[in-house]
């Protein structure tokens, strides 16, 4: 209860402190340094949450249903739903506030992005892309075979990296899955590994091959190493959110029978996940197959560097014909994944 309770105003804090603030900055209009001043804007948010939490408070406490918030609306127990009477969406606060957040949001999210159908419509501009893309359509094949060794440097790349990310990942799922990770120590290390796994996967692959650029030197071993260090954090992560979704039935089934810890993992759970497991996994080769075109920009070796090279000099026929072959790759990749899939049903 008390936990439901915190989420609800939490929830609700943030989001009315976030309106708020887009109120402040629209109606104040404050110049840049006070823009930058950090700790004075922590500041009046922190207390805008309060104000929003105090606020939440105040209207879900009320006995009328159709004032509760977005937060109550989301995070209720079941048990309250099912007993609240069903009221029409636009009849309701929580409903009103959703839309609000998200026009706000939109309408910054324009004014952020600088969007503009004037630039986008430019006819100077426009030709300028036309003849881009007249270069991309009419493909040198005289670098094919040139292309095609290095897509196969970086379909390994890809491979190995998945490969070496997948036994890594399959353990950490377990123990980054609250179902299983129950208890005070159990509870510590599920969320010591969740916070590494988060901060590793916020950190780009592109950002790990420079490190790796630097630590191995520039080269395919580089790229790798960024996409399997990505890899096994990505991976953890939806693996884990599997285990988090399996039936209990199985489970309870298990230790009814005395099983260890380890047994109940190995026979209720694996193989509840183990199809999904397989889908996410080829999934994430597609995944770095892609991502290793990108990683060429640092030296992280494949297609991509070589992709990066005549993009720099804006040789775009042979750019077309590079990504001719990237785009054909990734198609066969996803109908053999595709295929794959179906046979494991």
């Amino acid at each position: 209860m008390k936990n439901y309770i915190f989420r609800r105003t939490f929830f609700d804090s943030f989001v009315f402190a976030y309106l708020a603030m887009i109120l402040l900055v629209v109606a104040g209009r404050p110049t840049p340094e006070q823009m930058l001043n950090l700790g004075q804007n922590f500041l009046i948010f922190v207390i805008a949450m309060v104000i929003g939490a105090a606020l939440s408070a105040g209207l879900n406490n009320s006995k009328n249903p159709a004032i509760h918030t977005l937060g109550e609306a989301l995070f209720e127990p079941a048990y309250k739903k099912a007993a609240k009477a069903e009221l029409p969406w636009y009849k309701t606060f929580s409903a009103w506030q959703l839309i609000t957040f998200l026009v706000v949001t939109f309408v910054v999210g324009l004014n952020i992005t600088k969007f503009s159908l004037t630039e986008l419509l430019d006819e100077d501009g426009f030709a300028g892309a036309v003849r881009l893309f007249h270069g991309l359509f009419s493909p040198n094949f005289e670098i094919l075979p040139k292309a095609v060794l290095n897509i196969i440097e970086t379909i390994f790349m890809a491979f190995m990296a998945t490969t070496l990310a997948i036994p890594v990942a399959f353990v950490l799922s377990f123990f980054c899955a609250k179902n299983i990770m129950k208890g005070p120590v159990a509870s510590t290390v599920y969320m010591l590994l969740r916070t590494l796994l988060n901060f590793t996967r916020a950190i780009e692959a592109l950002i790990w091959a420079i490190i790796f650029s630097v630590w191995v030197g520039i080269g395919p071993f580089s790229g790798m190493l960024a996409l399997m260090i990505h890899s096994i954090a990505s991976l953890a992560k939806q693996y884990s959110e599997m285990v988090e979704t399996v039936s209990e039935g199985p489970i309870e089934g298990i230790q009814s029978t005395g099983a260890t810890k380890l047994q109940t993992v190995w026979f209720a759970i694996v193989p509840q996940v183990i199809l999904p497991y397989i889908s996410f996994t080829v999934y994430r080769w597609d995944i770095n197959v892609r991502m290793a075109t990108i990683i060429g920009l640092v030296g992280g070796g494949g297609i991509g560097t070589m992709l990066i090279q005549y993009q720099g000099q804006a040789m775009w026929p042979e750019v077309g014909c590079i990504i001719l072959v990237i785009a054909i790759v990734v198609w066969g990749m996803d109908q053999a994944s595709a295929v794959i899939r179906d046979a494991l049903k």
